[in-house]
């Protein structure tokens, strides 16, 4: 399963991770392979088996959606170049942008979801878009409730657009910007025009 977390710091003064998913009665975090093979950097298919996915705070707009919610995520990097930087963040107020399609606006809206308390011992960083991992199981040691994403979303800085098609954005992936695809086998014609499944960080 994967989820977002952040890392706080327990009254035991332990590290933890903060996962979220949409189930509110998980007991124990097992390790599983992701449900399609996406594509992945030369020597990291390891990540298409099974593990436990977290990812730190700063990250967490991935996750902030239902399970299944094909989305896009932009975001700057320290080396994006002005050009990219003036068209895809014009008024330069938003640190992130999330492109979701019409047909998952009000699912968005309704969704809700929970957020575990996790221990952080087992999770290694990927150095990549926040990502952390377990090849472990993982018993969680609270849970809270979610609910108004789009709210929470705005919370984080994050500008939602949404889009009828996320396939005129195929090519963002070329630009000098941070470019996360989550769920993309789900987006309008995705797969039927040939396009990658490209995991978040490619």
């Amino acid at each position: 399963m994967k989820a977002f977390a952040r890392v706080t710091t327990g009254k035991d003064g332990l590290e933890q991770r903060t996962a979220t998913a949409d189930t509110p009665d998980i007991t124990e975090f097992i390790p599983r392979p992701v449900a399609v093979p996406a594509e992945r950097k030369l020597h990291m298919e390891w990540l298409n088996g099974p593990l436990v996915w977290a990812i730190e705070e700063d990250w967490q707009a991935l996750y902030l959606f239902p399970k299944d919610c094909p989305r896009i995520l932009i975001r700057p990097k320290a080396t994006s170049v002005e050009a990219d930087l003036l068209h895809w963040f014009p008024t330069g107020t938003a640190q992130t942008i999330v492109y979701i399609e019409t047909a998952w606006r009000e699912r968005l809206s309704e969704a809700k979801l929970s957020r575990y308390e996790l221990p952080g011992a087992s999770f290694e960083p990927l150095s990549d878009a926040g990502m952390w991992v377990s090849r472990q199981s993982v018993v969680p040691v609270g849970r809270a409730s979610l609910s108004d994403l789009p709210k929470s979303l705005a919370n984080h800085s994050v500008e939602l657009r949404v889009v009828e098609s996320l396939l005129p954005l195929r090519d963002v992936w070329s630009t000098s910007l941070h470019v996360s695809g989550v769920r993309l086998r789900n987006a309008v014609d995705w797969l039927a025009t040939g396009q990658p499944l490209r995991a978040p960080g490619r």
